[in-house]
């Protein structure tokens, strides 16, 4: 039986009911230049055109700057998918994108430590 929180789209023993593919319309590259750390907003504007449950639940996450990959955690839907479904909403006027800020040196090994500290409280 599906959680009261999941909707019709997942099922407590069966997992998921339909295939990720399917929420994209079977479309595998999306329209936006997006990688995992392009941030996402909601622009407030009315989407034009018709939303999908999942493209609703993707804009309510974008209140604030929110990156593709956590967009794609939280949908629990592959990376690929929740791409296709965000370069819908920035088609449709419904967000905005912003590249990722290289400030930091991604390759900075105090930043590197601190990602792996993380990770190992979480284990």
């Amino acid at each position: 039986m599906a959680a009261p929180h999941d909707g019709p789209w997942l099922d407590d023993a069966a997992g998921r009911l339909i295939r990720p593919y399917t929420v994209s319309g079977g479309r595998t590259r999306p329209t936006a230049q997006l990688d995992l750390l392009t941030q996402v907003l909601a622009t407030g504007g009315p989407p034009l055109g018709y939303l999908g449950p999942e493209h609703t639940e993707a804009l309510g996450l974008c209140a604030a700057p929110t990156s593709v990959a956590e967009i794609a955690a939280q949908l629990k839907l592959p990376a690929v998918v929740t791409k296709v479904l965000l370069s819908d909403l920035v088609d449709c006027g419904a967000l905005t994108l912003r590249a990722p800020d290289f400030y930091h040196n991604p390759t900075d090994r105090s930043l590197l430590e601190a990602v792996l500290d993380g990770l190992r409280r979480q284990l």
